[in-house]
């Protein structure tokens, strides 16, 4: 399915783009550690197949799907202490949505949809911000299915809505079918599980990965990921976003 890249359009085929049934998506990640055996940016890996699967489901309900540059960059303070991560404040993320949403909005298009994968309290709290300021002023709309709340979570497998899924069965399952060459399997195959919760942590106040109960930066079963897991995860995450996006569309 020919799913249009904004990065390989020149201004001209944008400008032909047809502003009822465009439909950019903007994947949003995190440069951060995740655990001894995936790389910093699982997150943006994951984001990438997040909307690259949303906009086939998109264009199938006949919107104009439109991937944009990913967003690697953003608030990461539960991975700061580890060499890597590179955390942004969250005020700056929130400016720098706005500024891409307005950007659009100036050309005459209505719609972004963000493919987010990032779990860190303060960026999500930084997209929502994007979110409603946008509401508050403009004609743009972000759509941003937030993965923490329901009905999406629970949509998604029991090692994530347990908590404990950072650099786990469910990250590591999605790396290893999409970029399985930066995943250290030897590695990710003798980690023992860690069942602590970082959303039980995330309640009790904590604000470490440390804290939480994770020193080596990951959490849940990370032997246990596949491939085979993971593809199924692309699609349940497509579909998220693809349905985010027809709800906010009406």
């Amino acid at each position: 399915m020919n799913v249009l890249h904004l990065q390989r359009m020149t201004w001209e085929e944008v400008r032909d783009l047809d502003r009822e049934r465009a439909v950019f998506l903007l994947p949003v990640g995190a440069v951060e550690a995740h655990g001894p055996h995936l790389p910093l940016g699982t997150d943006v890996v994951i984001s990438r197949a997040m909307a690259r699967a949303g906009a086939e489901r998109l264009a199938e309900a006949g919107r104009i799907p439109v991937l944009m540059p990913s967003l690697h960059y953003t608030a990461a303070g539960f991975a700061a202490a580890f060499p890597g991560t590179l955390s942004l404040p969250a005020e700056a993320v929130t400016a720098t949505i706005v500024g891409i949403a307005r950007g659009l909005e100036s050309h005459g298009f209505g719609m972004l949809g963000v493919a987010n994968s990032h779990l860190d309290p303060a960026h999500l709290a930084s997209l929502q911000a994007a979110v409603d300021a946008c509401r508050a002023s403009g004609r743009v709309r972000i759509v941003f299915p937030d993965l923490t709340r329901k009905p999406w979570a629970l949509r998604l497998g029991e090692e994530f809505r347990s908590g404990a899924c950072h650099a786990g069965q469910y990250e590591s399952s999605v790396v290893m079918a999409e970029t399985p060459e930066d995943v250290r399997d030897d590695r990710r195959a003798a980690l023992p599980a860690n069942p602590a919760s970082l959303s039980t942590a995330i309640r009790d106040g904590k604000g470490t990965f440390a804290e939480a109960g994770g020193p080596e930066a990951y959490f849940g079963d990370p032997a246990a990921a596949t491939a085979e897991e993971g593809d199924a995860t692309v699609e349940t995450l497509g579909g998220i976003l693809a349905e985010a996006v027809l709800q906010a569309d009406g």
